[in-house]
């Protein structure tokens, strides 16, 4: 049973490693798709992805400019 635990924890590790620019090229992947096979839902999904990759990214970006600049004791003042 453990076993399993380890399992899901390492399946759910990669996929919170795939950072905002992953998921915005899997999107325009998934958007060209739609385009290509005249599926409005995959590329409506794709433009969604493209979208919350970008934003993921400037996200992660703010929390890093976050972290420099706070202070070692942790107070901003």
């Amino acid at each position: 049973m453990a076993e399993n635990e380890v399992e899901t924890d390492q399946k759910h590790g990669i996929i919170d490693k795939i950072g905002g620019l992953g998921q915005a090229i899997i999107g325009e992947i998934e958007t060209l798709a739609g385009v290509i096979n005249a599926d409005p839902l995959a590329q409506a999904e794709g433009e969604y992805n493209v979208e919350v990759g970008t934003i993921r990214e400037e996200i992660q970006e703010d929390l890093e400019k976050q972290d420099e600049e706070e202070h070692p004791a942790g107070g901003s003042w």
